[in-house]
């Protein structure tokens, strides 16, 4: 969104919030299906590819600010933890402090 609003004059920023339908019929509505379906895509598209590429199954969380927004969107997207990254950096602190 940010790149959006600074390089093309006339867009201004919108609430990012799930449009009522995927056609935009505003320039609000047109933004915010880009960014949330476009966004779901891309995601449901890379983790489609991926488990193609490694011929296993995977489980799929999101984790980030977004990520409240587009996991019910999409068709991949297994659960929710907001607090994955910083779970898995805990865990490899934890584990250099006792190597240590």
């Amino acid at each position: 969104m940010n790149a959006l609003i600074e390089h093309a004059a006339k867009l201004y920023r919108v609430e990012l919030v799930r449009p009522r339908e995927a056609v935009g019929r505003t320039t609000v509505g047109s933004i915010q299906s880009g960014l949330i379906f476009g966004y779901t895509a891309l995601v449901d598209g890379l983790v489609n590819r991926i488990l193609r590429e490694r011929g296993e199954k995977a489980r799929v969380i999101a984790t980030g600010g977004l990520a409240e927004l587009i996991a019910p969107e999409s068709e991949m997207i297994e659960e929710v933890d907001e607090f994955l990254t910083l779970k898995g950096l805990r865990l490899i602190f934890d584990r250099n402090r006792r190597q240590g």
